[in-house]
């Protein structure tokens, strides 16, 4: 049964191709439970692929009419985002 109570998920430094199968599982299994907040601060280096995946995840939790929120974005992250021109699809997601 889902819980009521916001899952807290927090991004490795680097997410690349190597961390994904992790984050891709933990996301999961977040999903499962709730609303989840991604805290983004930490992250260092981040790939297209992991930026696609968070917006699976949101779009995912969208549908099951969950909140899914990316917190204190790096300035990595947020140029990443920039830089590929996805900026509005990410915009209801970024928090702070």
């Amino acid at each position: 049964m889902p819980k009521s109570q916001t899952q807290s998920v927090a991004l490795p430094r680097v997410v690349d191709l190597d961390a994904l199968d992790e984050i891709r599982e933990t996301l999961l299994d977040a999903l499962l439970a709730g609303p989840i907040d991604i805290n983004a601060s930490a992250v260092e280096r981040v790939s297209t692929n992991a930026l696609f995946m968070l917006l699976s995840a949101a779009e995912t939790a969208r549908k099951a009419n969950f909140s899914f929120t990316i917190s204190d974005a790096s300035t990595v992250v947020t140029a990443a985002i920039e830089k590929l021109g996805l900026a509005p699809v990410f915009e209801p997601v970024l928090k702070g």
